[in-house]
């Protein structure tokens, strides 16, 4: 649930009198658009419709990534292990374990980027993320059964000065009842990050298209399992994704089995 939920219900049906000294010029713009938004700012502009245009394209930059459960899985303290603060946590690479372990999660190469800007579409450099996911038979390192030894699939990148952390990983299975899928933390800097008390800022999740899962899961070798879970899932049954289609978290991926995938996925937050 979005932080501002409680404020919207506390000011809904007010009235335009409420509204006006409430809502940005831009808020105004994105809420009644066109001819009304030029109304209500005395005209200025019309005539101005590339003004009115990125007005609107600014706007639409407001809506921030759903919040979105962690899972039973997150390693951050909240439900058994803290990894964040181990030595080695922070890393681009994350398909092997560290530490005590030097196993590495086998399976379909897959680079993932997030880049994260603020709600007004500015790039948020120095702010860290957390991403972790499950190996491709639906495991998760420290939990599951057989891998609670490991911590793969788990690292914290800073990022940089375009606002993009970059993972490089592997395809995550599906498991039953979830859509295949990546989850993160943000975290306004390293520090807090690592530190074990944070604050998070954000917690999210990516989703991955079905029609590159189905490749990986029906051509790669270990991820005989997901082929029957994605068949008994879809996006509007799936718990997390299921409200809105994923709308501002599914991934673009290209790539192929072979060569490997890339997927790519722009959030706001508000940090």
């Amino acid at each position: 649930m979005q932080d501002n939920d409680a404020y919207v219900r506390e000011v809904h049906d007010k009235g335009l009198q409420f509204d006006l000294p409430n809502m940005s010029r831009r808020r105004m713009i994105g809420a009644v658009g066109g001819v009304g938004a030029a109304a209500l700012t005395g005209g200025a502009l019309l005539g101005g419709g590339a003004a009115q245009a990125d007005d609107i394209t600014a706007a639409a930059c407001l809506a921030e990534v759903e919040s979105e459960t962690a899972g039973p899985y997150p390693a951050d303290g909240s439900n058994g292990p803290d990894v964040r603060v181990l030595s080695g946590i922070v890393r681009s690479d994350i398909r092997s374990s560290f530490g005590t372990s030097t196993t590495t999660a086998a399976g379909v190469p897959l680079q993932f980027s997030l880049t994260v800007q603020n709600l007004n579409c500015v790039a948020v450099s120095g702010a860290a993320v957390y991403a972790w996911h499950c190996d491709r038979a639906g495991l998760y390192s420290l939990y599951s059964s057989g891998v609670t030894n490991e911590n793969y699939l788990r690292g914290i990148q800073v990022t940089n000065s375009s606002g993009v952390v970059t993972f490089t990983s592997i395809y995550p299975g599906c498991y039953s009842g979830r859509w295949p899928h990546i989850h993160f933390e943000v975290y306004s800097s390293l520090t807090a990050a690592t530190s074990g008390s944070g604050p998070i800022k954000k917690t999210s999740q990516i989703a991955l298209p079905q029609d590159v899962s189905s490749t990986v899961y029906s051509s790669a070798t270990g991820y005989s399992a997901s082929v029957t879970n994605l068949s008994r899932i879809t996006l509007a049954t799936d718990n997390v994704f299921g409200d809105d289609s994923a709308a501002r978290e599914m991934a673009t991926v290209t790539g192929s089995v072979s060569a490997g995938y890339v997927a790519n996925l722009t959030i706001s937050v508000n940090l």
